[in-house]
């Protein structure tokens, strides 16, 4: 069985295993895994063994060694990287070569990571399934017909099969979420700014975040611990949110499997929630069935992301239409009309939801949720027009287990239920107010000591 990442980083610490190693560990299964899987758009592997074997001279230099010394880690492909291919999944950007690295990976390669490589991704990290014009469809590993999830689908497969220890990614509306619960792995949003991104034109927009992707919580923890950090240049990232102890006293757990009936899903979801929900009352104690009044949450959302996703790339989808994914043409073109007034009314039912979370929270402790409202679905199938018998209104609509949290900017973590013989992957989303993740990760811990985790076949 593949270690997580967490040993591995153990191992090359002491000697027993070198940089190199690893990174050749990790290069020969890329080569067994990858063309049937197609979770890499770009693959470095002449830079990663150059860069296994310094590790491995600093180390026999008696240099001190960062947390991630030697880990084979994988990078989204719509985030910047140093001398190496960042296409965001399009043939517009093809042959792009940043010349600087994204904060969150220059402290990665600061902590001692060995960059694999690119994950494949969506256009610009829109859409329902991982795939593009550049290489096609991510496929999932349980499945190979079936989607690894949009955005960070590629991220997740790689972390999934084990050709990388760790993979970095990016959410906005549940991009890493969806996809850990497809593969099933963990996926963490942080709280926006906790992973500063200096180099946002909106400093203040709080919709969309990195996050981590991993085969163990105490993994995503440890990448986790490498990127976050607060910078000067981020507005977000140098808010203090005072840090909540884990309460000496029984848990107050609610669950949901749709807020409330905001939103629709699948009733091979409901039936594994319930299941997986006993399993979680076995572990930590009874629920309770609640959730937050969120009235307009799910179109402010969409506004806001429109109007966002408009500001960003507008300019690009009027002057190059045709060279683009129709779905990525859809979803920026639906800001173009958007009024300031509208685009305030969403702020405000945004305060309002917020608020009401907020509220919420103060009863209750942790809210446990679906992770996404469909199971893995076919490649073929495309976008998701119908969840649970119901026509939806767009197709981001199957996404509010997720975007409703990304509205309120709440810290929301998807691991793995536990899985019947033959059943696809699914996940449980676990969602606290920002300054209580010590107690997200004392739950989840729980949980996954308990059995929910789920070994991908392409991991052993």
């Amino acid at each position: 069985m593949i270690e997580d990442a967490t040993a591995l980083a153990a191992r090359i610490a002491t000697g027993e295993l070198s940089a190199l190693d690893a990174t050749e560990a990790a290069l020969s299964r890329i080569a067994g895994l990858d063309p049937q899987l197609n979770a890499f758009i770009s693959v470095d592997a002449e830079g990663a063994r150059a860069t296994a074997r310094s590790l491995d001279d600093a180390r026999a230099k008696g240099a001190e060694l960062g947390p991630l010394h030697g880990l084979p880690i994988a990078i989204k492909d719509v985030t910047a990287t140093k001398g190496l291919r960042t296409t965001q999944g399009s043939t517009l950007f093809a042959g792009h070569v940043p010349c600087e690295d994204a904060l969150s990976v220059a402290r990665l390669r600061d902590a001692g990571a060995v960059i694999i490589g690119k994950t494949n991704t969506p256009e610009f990290a829109f859409g329902a399934v991982c795939t593009n014009r550049l290489c096609g469809p991510t496929r999932n590993p349980w499945d190979p017909e079936r989607t690894s999830g949009g955005s960070s689908g590629g991220s997740a497969v790689a972390v999934a099969t084990g050709m990388v220890a760790l993979a970095q990614g990016t959410d906005f509306g549940g991009s890493v979420r969806m996809p850990a619960s497809f593969c099933g792995i963990v996926g963490f949003r942080p709280a926006p700014g906790t992973i500063p991104e200096p180099d946002r034109p909106l400093g203040w927009g709080a919709l969309a975040t990195q996050g981590v992707l991993a085969r163990s919580l105490r993994d995503a923890r440890l990448m986790l611990s490498a990127m976050a950090g607060p910078d000067p240049r981020d507005p977000l990232s140098c808010r203090a949110t005072p840090v909540e102890p884990v309460p000496d006293r029984p848990l107050r757990l609610a669950a949901s499997p749709d807020l409330g009936g905001a939103f629709p899903i699948d009733a091979e979801v409901a039936a594994a929630f319930a299941e997986a929900l006993t399993a979680v009352e076995a572990v930590l104690g009874p629920t309770t069935v609640a959730a937050p009044q969120l009235d307009g949450a799910i179109e402010a959302f969409k506004t806001l992301r429109a109007a966002e996703s408009w500001f960003r790339s507008g300019a690009m989808v009027e002057a190059h239409a045709e060279a683009l994914t129709p779905s990525f043409v859809w979803n920026v073109r639906q800001g173009r009309a958007i009024s300031a007034a509208e685009y305030l009314a969403a702020e405000a039912t945004r305060t309002r939801s917020w608020r009401a979370f907020s509220d919420f929270f103060r009863h209750q402790d942790l809210l446990v949720m679906p992770t996404c409202a469909v199971l893995p679905f076919p490649n073929a199938r495309g976008e998701v027009l119908e969840v649970g018998g119901r026509q939806l209104g767009s197709i981001i609509d199957y996404l509010a287990c997720t975007f409703l949290v990304s509205l309120v900017g709440f810290p929301a973590l998807s691991i793995p239920a536990p899985r019947r013989a033959g059943a696809l992957p699914f996940g449980l989303q676990l969602v606290v107010p920002p300054g209580r993740e010590p107690m997200l990760w004392h739950v989840a811990e729980r949980l996954e000591a308990s059995g929910f985790a789920t070994i991908c076949p392409g991991a052993v």
